[in-house]
């Protein structure tokens, strides 16, 4: 007959054993690994883009545009229209950070003011740019034959117009200098000529991502299990179409910032009244060798958005893309 205490201790196992068969098969890692979740695509890309000193600095610049064109009176008090011919060409100081113009109006505020009409006309752009080149690259791709044929055709004469001659036409055309328009009116024909020109690029993108999407099993599994076209496209194919139309539509935002202020400059864009940094770089130009600061501060504006937002696209882009990690 067997010690009782000795039987207690032999049948007792000890704590950190398993008591029973399927316990945890990660015994011995660390908690922080037995607690992770695996993660998809986008889990995968933020956890690479937080460790990117390039995405923190232009997403810091970023936030700081898009915060000056909502409310830019939280940058400065002063009136951008409002002049006075005794400080004109009045050099930076304390009273004005960037100095006046040759009308004696606040640089500095107009460079803050300038903000809104640029970025909000790039972002709108965008998105009309998006939204019509993502439709009708989805519908390409998915439908396939005579659609796809069609639809590739349109795009390809779109393709053979230059974008800033076909936006000189288009905005000359319906902006000249012998019609009066309101502000939004302008801005309208800005965007739509920017549309107009820059759908095909992002139509061939989803196309090619549907083309490569729309074969694999899980989509083959789906049309097998019943759903319909709607289900397929907004479940499955969209999500996993999105990645190169978001790269590209943030690298597109700092194109059309500069697009915009180009036409502005050429004086096809939007017109004064309208603050934008094109129309305070285009009325700086000639006097550059007398107050060159006119110029230097909204073109430092502008290209430090201009490269926020590609320099954001880039960091996205080597986040999403497994191969560049």
């Amino acid at each position: 007959m067997s010690d009782p205490s000795t039987a207690s201790i032999v049948s007792t196992p000890p704590a950190h054993q398993p008591t029973e068969i399927g316990g945890p098969t990660n015994a011995g890692l660390p908690d922080n690994a037995r607690r992770e979740k695996p993660r998809g695509l986008l889990g995968d890309a933020w956890r690479d883009l937080r460790r990117k000193p390039l995405f923190w600095i232009s997403a810091t610049f970023i936030v700081i545009f898009v915060v000056m064109a909502a409310f830019p009176s939280l940058f400065t008090s002063a009136s951008p229209d409002y002049g006075e011919l005794s400080r004109s060409l009045g050099k930076p100081s304390g009273d004005a950070w960037f100095g006046y113009d040759i009308q004696g109006r606040d640089v500095f505020a107009r460079t803050i003011y300038g903000a809104n009409a640029s970025i909000v006309v790039a972002l709108l752009s965008v998105f009309g740019t998006l939204l019509i080149g993502g439709t009708m690259g989805m519908i390409a791709g998915y439908r396939g034959g005579w659609v796809d044929a069609l639809l590739s055709r349109v795009a390809d004469v779109f393709f053979g117009l230059p974008f800033v001659l076909g936006a000189i036409v288009i905005l000359t055309t319906f902006n000249g200098s012998g019609t009066s328009n309101s502000e939004w009116k302008i801005k309208f024909l800005v965007i739509a000529s920017l549309v107009v020109l820059s759908w095909p690029v992002v139509m061939r993108l989803m196309r090619s991502s549907v083309l490569a999407t729309k074969e694999a099993d899980y989509i083959v599994a789906a049309r097998a299990l019943g759903a319909g076209t709607g289900r397929i496209i907004l479940k499955h194919l969209l999500p996993n179409c999105l990645a190169p139309i978001l790269v590209y539509g943030t690298i597109m935002v700092g194109s059309f910032i500069g697009a915009e202020a180009t036409l502005s400059f050429l004086g096809v864009g939007l017109k004064s009244p309208v603050v934008s940094w094109g129309i305070i770089i285009n009325e700086a130009q000639n006097l550059i060798r007398v107050a060159p600061y006119l110029l230097f501060f909204p073109a430092a504006f502008l290209v430090a958005a201009v490269l926020s937002f590609v320099m954001l696209g880039e960091a996205v882009r080597e986040a999403l893309d497994p191969k560049l990690r």
